[in-house]
């Protein structure tokens, strides 16, 4: 998916859920298929794959890496590990937002129940259609196809505009609200976009959207059949008057990643404000004060982008400068994670430091008061964790945490002087008690420190030096000694 080229748009992977509400199952077992899933696990994860010649034409790959297939007499396999004509499917959007998966070679529809599926109906019935549960990590940025434009919380106008050149700050992060079929927008002051246009509290009819796909990109359909597009000057995003979408209807989400403030010793903010230089010299945060932090794969090193587009880069005498467009080694940091604060290192082996003057030059060979900073991750106030089991939320009877769900509880999330606060949604924090569990009702806040150790994930470690994992009965426990799968989240 091509993007505004700020950030990667990403792969729209999803669960199918079927008339009798389960989950469309990908087995490792012979590779065998049923809709039998009660929730939305790896098992039950399909990403969409478009062909490159036909934009209609899709393919829909299970967690194994295998293509869903249909032949001329119905039967359905997925053990292909190349796409191949018996895999190529058309999707029929119908008007309730749920799809019907057209064979595109034989023209039948697939559809049924457990073990019982098949490709071979010729018209569209109850037994053929299929809801759309996404399965991102449902905070994004999102861009106008069109306009190519993202959105943001207009706070003046009381709106989402979509008028940014870069999604930058807090205000450029949507959270999608998934709730029985359909979508919510949720801006970062917990509010929820009206089909009008208004940004209003509660969760209703005119905040719920179906989400349907076009060649690749997303609408948000209303409950009056119209959708959501930029309308005027600024894009105030609102339903328009098209009942079918065209261009202007589309839009794709992009990783959001973290953007991050720091705060040297001389107490002062880190800043782009004076040129090309990096210096610590600024007492406000504004978007210069801002820094979009992106991990690489390979190395795990970090990269920061400044909101020009350009990264701190190592020059000459061990200098930091803004001035380099691409991403190469003198552009990468190793963060060593120091409780309330953090130490940079540069490729020269160095540990930036804050100079007298407020300049960050990476000359030291060992970290005191001036190789440390205070790092604040700014475009998360509200937390939703996803594991390697599914999301963080509430247990039903209990004041513990599960770590395994198909829908997820969105969190606060509170700086503390390097540290953060958790804070549940009826007003009680999170803690580790002595039992090593995490739970949800605690009256004091608790410090929690986060490690972006990975590509859009972070580790999370309790005052007592241990990690949030998941545990084998998908319960989330304060107890983890060292960084794994099991202690590693999407937020």
């Amino acid at each position: 998916m091509p993007t505004n080229g700020f950030n990667r748009a990403l792969k729209l992977q999803f669960g199918l859920i079927n008339y009798d509400s389960r989950y469309l199952t990908a087995e490792a077992f012979g590779f065998k298929v049923n809709a039998s899933g009660v929730s939305m696990k790896k098992k039950q994860i399909w990403t969409l794959e478009q062909d490159e010649k036909d934009g209609q034409v899709v393919f829909l790959r299970s967690h194994l890496g295998r293509y869903l297939a249909s032949d001329k007499d119905g039967k359905i396999t997925c053990g292909a590990e190349k796409p191949d004509p018996d895999s190529r499917f058309l999707i029929v959007p119908q008007s309730d937002g749920r799809w019907a998966l057209q064979s595109e070679p034989y023209l039948r529809y697939f559809g049924g129940s457990a073990d019982y599926l098949s490709c071979f109906a010729q018209a569209i019935g109850e037994q053929e259609l299929w809801a759309v549960h996404l399965a991102l990590h449902p905070q994004a940025s999102l861009l106008s196809v069109a306009r190519k434009r993202y959105a943001h919380l207009s706070a003046s106008d009381g709106e989402i505009s979509v008028d940014s050149n870069i999604p930058w700050g807090v205000h450029s992060l949507v959270t999608l609200v998934y709730l029985d079929g359909k979508y919510s927008l949720k801006t970062c002051d917990s509010r929820f976009l009206s089909n009008d246009g208004k940004l209003v509290k509660e969760n209703t009819n005119t905040t719920s959207f179906t989400l349907e796909l076009k060649s690749g990109k997303l609408a948000f359909k209303d409950s009056d059949g119209k959708y959501l597009t930029p309308v005027g000057p600024t894009g105030t995003l609102r339903s328009g008057r098209c009942s079918k979408p065209g261009k202007d209807e589309l839009f794709d989400l992009e990783e959001s990643h973290p953007q991050v403030v720091f705060q040297a010793a001389n107490k002062r903010f880190v800043s782009v404000k004076q040129g090309v230089s990096i210096s610590a010299n600024q007492d406000v945060e504004t978007d210069m004060e801002t820094f979009q932090m992106e991990i690489d794969k390979e190395s795990k090193k970090s990269m920061f982008r400044t909101n020009g587009g350009s990264y701190w880069t190592l020059v000459t005498h061990g200098e930091i400068q803004s001035t380099a467009t691409e991403v190469e080694v003198n552009t990468m940091f190793d963060i060593e994670w120091r409780g309330h604060r953090v130490a940079l290192r540069a490729s020269n082996g160095k540990y930036v430091c804050t100079k007298k003057n407020g300049q960050l030059s990476a000359v030291s060979d060992a970290v005191g008061a001036d190789e440390l900073f205070l790092m604040k991750l700014i475009n998360r106030p509200m937390l939703i964790l996803r594991g390697e089991n599914g999301f963080v939320c509430h247990h039903k009877n209990s004041n513990t945490l599960n770590a395994n769900r198909s829908v997820y509880d969105i969190f606060s999330l509170i700086f503390n002087d390097g540290a953060y606060h958790v804070k549940s949604v009826n007003g009680s924090f999170w803690y580790v008690s002595r039992s090593g569990l995490v739970c949800s009702d605690g009256e004091k806040p608790e410090d929690f420190f986060l490690e972006f150790l990975e590509h859009g994930r972070v580790a999370i470690k309790s005052s007592d030096g241990k990690y949030l994992r998941g545990d084998q009965g998908g319960t989330l426990m304060g107890d983890g000694t060292n960084v794994d799968v099991s202690s590693l989240w999407e937020y």
